[in-house]
């Protein structure tokens, strides 16, 4: 097997999210630290790689790829099987639909405001904070009567948004106020391989 290689950012959630589901699958991975604060993701040779000037950027073999949801798309096709992304067509849509919140509404609320917080991104803090209690209120209403996001077992989709949720503290946010998330995260925490990241 070629050598899977991410180019990677220790305290993005985004990146995490690949080192999390190849840690969960045994695969061995190299990682690239990325120089963000200095911009080097937006410049070459990485702009090349990911004209987007966005990490992660993920390769394995000849296969350059940037996105984290399509990254653990791959990833779970390619080495997960049928438990991570099944290929019945309601279940894949049913998994796609949460890596669609992790890619809207979880971006722009708790991500958003820990840009804010965190990293001083200059953006309306508020709006995302209000967006986020949004979400937070609707996976809570769906995590109370399910363990796992889709299919009531680990797949992508707790992958895709599990980390920024999790990591709402950073940008104004308690989980206080909502167990099933809590135990939702916990749930995660203890799947054979878990790795966590900072703040998390």
């Amino acid at each position: 097997m070629a050598a899977l290689k991410l180019h990677d950012l220790v305290l993005s959630g985004n990146c995490y999210k690949v080192r999390l589901l190849c840690s969960l699958l045994g695969l061995k991975l190299d990682l690239a630290p990325v120089d963000f604060m200095g911009g080097a993701h937006k410049k070459s040779p990485l702009i090349e790689q990911n004209p987007f000037g966005e990490i992660p950027i993920f390769e394995d073999g000849g296969i350059v790829l940037r996105d984290s949801q399509a990254i653990l798309v791959y990833l779970a096709c390619k080495y997960g099987g049928e438990s991570w992304l099944p290929t019945d067509a309601a279940g894949m849509a049913e998994v796609v639909s949460w890596l669609m919140v992790a890619e809207n509404e979880i971006a722009r609320g708790p991500n958003d405001a820990r840009l804010h917080d965190k990293f001083g991104f200059e953006l309306d803090a508020d709006l995302a904070r209000e967006k986020a209690k949004r979400i937070l209120g609707l996976m809570e209403a769906h995590l109370a009567k399910h363990k796992f996001l889709a299919l009531d077992r680990p797949t992508i989709a707790d992958i895709a948004c599990m980390p920024y949720v999790g990591l709402a503290h950073e940008g104004g946010l308690s989980l206080e106020p909502y167990p099933a998330i809590r135990t939702w995260i916990g749930r995660i925490k203890a799947l054979p391989g878990f790795i966590a990241m900072p703040e998390l």
